[in-house]
């Protein structure tokens, strides 16, 4: 597998593809491609100039290349549902960038697929970069890759409608908490109810992943986005007068000691280095190899709108 920084996604356009710059001529040229091997080998591609747009060709072209759309149950970034699980990227102040990461790497089970949409190219900014997993992974300190060898523990207090961050019902998409219980049940989870209503649960995850085509080791987890020094300073602010267990989310080793701040910051600065920059056009489409490659978002200015849909 190739691991050097000129790693890109490849991009696919009419010309290339020998089809019409339409939805349909998309869809030809999906047809005629094994999409699974084209993803396994690029590890993320960009679909570009075929004008594919919501509110007409994209649920069909999002059935081509996504099997089985899934909910964002457990979910833990602020989103709206658009459509036939179908969401709004993570609803975040469009001054501040988001880390790279692999969707869902905190839970039991995460997509393999990733699908987004640009609805509303921003002004200026607002790329997606994605970067190698492996690459991201070799190329920490290996006294960082050492430490999360043995992974790492997530914690969240999920309040019941009042309260920072998000609620149980928001998380789950549900109200009925015998769901949520079988849920965690399947997933490992530990939890418990308070007496407030808010929910605790605990999830011991793996630090790093191998691909199950390719067998590669890649980064994979969401420790930066969990502990308090990779949430910026309002995070940091947060964490000092809230006793840690009360956190809304926060992260350990999976033994239960702390993660120490300067390898969360090597952690997010190495990712954001080698990552490559989607710079979204109108229309465009990016599918992503959640395990090969981590995504985030750069800060921007205008609207932007951009979907997103897993499998």
């Amino acid at each position: 597998m190739n691991t050097t920084t000129t790693w890109r996604p490849a991009l696919v356009e009419p010309a290339g593809a020998g089809t019409d710059a339409s939805p349909r001529g998309l869809l030809e040229y999906l047809a005629g491609t094994d999409v699974a091997g084209l993803l396994t080998r690029e590890k993320a591609v960009v679909f570009r100039g075929f004008g594919v747009a919501v509110d007409t060709s994209y649920e069909t072209v999002a059935d081509a290349l996504l099997t089985g759309r899934l909910a964002y149950v457990h979910g833990n970034s602020p989103r709206t549902k658009v459509g036939r699980n179908v969401y709004t990227s993570t609803e975040y102040p469009s001054e501040y960038e988001i880390s790279m990461h692999n969707e869902m790497s905190y839970a039991r089970s995460w997509p393999t697929r990733l699908l987004f949409h640009c609805d509303v190219a921003p002004a200026t900014g607002g790329a997606t970069p994605v970067v190698d997993g492996q690459l991201w992974l070799e190329s920490l300190d290996a006294e960082v890759r050492d430490a999360f060898a043995g992974g790492v523990r997530y914690t969240q207090n999920l309040h019941d409608g009042i309260g920072f961050g998000k609620s149980w019902q928001a998380t789950f998409e549900t109200q009925d908490r015998d769901e949520v219980e079988a849920f965690l049940a399947g997933a490992g989870a530990e939890w418990q109810w308070r007496g407030d209503g808010s929910l605790w649960i605990s999830q011991l995850r793996t630090g790093t992943l191998e691909h199950p085509v390719t067998g590669t080791t890649v980064w994979f987890n969401q420790a930066d986005q969990w502990h308090p020094a990779g949430l910026g300073e309002d995070a940091a602010a947060l964490a000092a007068v809230v006793p840690e267990d009360e956190l809304p989310q926060n992260v350990t080793f999976a033994d239960g000691s702390p993660i120490p701040d300067a390898y969360i910051r090597h952690i997010q600065e190495t990712g954001m280095r080698l990552a490559v920059d989607v710079d979204w056009q109108q229309g465009d489409l990016l599918l992503v190899d959640n395990i090969a490659a981590a995504h985030g978002r750069r800060a921007y200015t205008g609207d932007r709108r951009i979907l997103v849909a897993m499998s």
